[in-house]
């Protein structure tokens, strides 16, 4: 894949309205900078519900909603926690629509589907370097394509779209979304540390999955057929039976202490207690209060 220009996070903005009044699939279940930018250029975010196998978009929802919407064009996949999402099934459902992938791959770098790295299956796909991520130069990311052409208006939108003339000459909006030359520098100089990231990032989950054994609890899966996560983020799902009380609001959480149950608040004050970081994970878009009007399908 060649390496084409600069994004901020997600599927890149590339200004001009170049979506403005069309429908986009989106992966219901990531963090709002993978949806954010169909918004910029003008188009409207329908959410597609996940599954359960590698909690990422659900083919047979991705295929109920070309039922309903089949105009639409672009589908926008992430990656979730750094486990692939089942390409296979998504790319025939994408091309027998005559529509496009947008893969955003900010959580799974290094992460493959059979033997194939993520940030290479989609027309335009990015990865991402911000300060958690299994490769980081602080901030900065890099958008990904084979069209050379694509590669190139990218390229100059990033830089605040100059002509190739000796003077200042501008004849588009443009965009300074470059990252600067040091962090690049920092991120070329972690590359080769990225299959040990990925091997302590399994070793970790390896090992929380052995502590959790005979708990009311299950790690997000990682180990559906044809797929090698990075691991780049251990979860757990509590078990309903072992919930307690909880109500949780738009900011705010409560919840009883019951012997024997527990919520997602009081597992992350235990751990907060020994100076451990955890939160909860992503809240799906559909739920958010800025995309709660959108479409869902589930």
């Amino acid at each position: 894949m060649k390496l084409a220009g600069i994004a901020a996070y997600g599927m890149p903005k590339v200004g001009h309205g170049a979506l403005e009044g069309k429908k986009v699939f989106c992966s219901d279940m990531t963090f709002d900078a993978t949806v954010n930018p169909v918004v910029y250029e003008g188009g409207e975010p329908i959410f597609i519900d996940t599954e359960y196998e590698a909690w990422n978009m659900d083919p047979v929802a991705l295929e109920k909603a070309f039922e309903l919407y089949p105009d639409v064009k672009v589908v926008v996949i992430a990656h979730l926690y750094g486990t692939p999402g089942k390409i296979d099934e998504l790319n025939a459902i994408i091309k027998k629509h005559d529509a496009i992938l947008v893969e955003d791959a900010a959580e799974s770098m290094g992460a493959t589907y059979k033997g194939v790295q993520t940030g290479t299956f989609g027309k335009y796909n990015t990865v991402f370097f911000n300060g958690n991520k299994i490769i980081t130069g602080s901030s900065g990311g890099c958008f990904l394509t084979d069209d050379e052409e694509a590669a190139n208006k990218v390229r100059k939108w990033s830089t605040q779209a100059g002509e190739n003339a000796d003077w200042y000459q501008h004849e588009e909006l443009g965009y300074n979304y470059r990252m600067s030359n040091v962090i690049a520098g920092v991120v070329r100089g972690k590359f080769s540390y990225l299959n040990e990231h990925i091997a302590q990032k399994k070793a970790i989950y390896g090992g929380y999955k052995e502590g959790f054994k005979g708990l009311p609890v299950s790690m997000n899966p990682i180990d559906y057929e044809n797929c090698e996560p990075n691991y780049w983020l251990s979860c757990l799902i509590i078990d309903k039976d072992a919930m307690c009380k909880q109500v949780r609001g738009e900011q705010d959480v409560c919840y009883i202490k019951e012997e024997g149950e527990t919520c997602p608040t009081e597992i992350l004050e235990a751990i907060a207690s020994i100076n451990a970081e955890g939160r909860p994970i992503w809240k799906p878009m559909h739920m958010q209060p800025i995309y709660r009007l959108n479409p869902f399908i589930t």
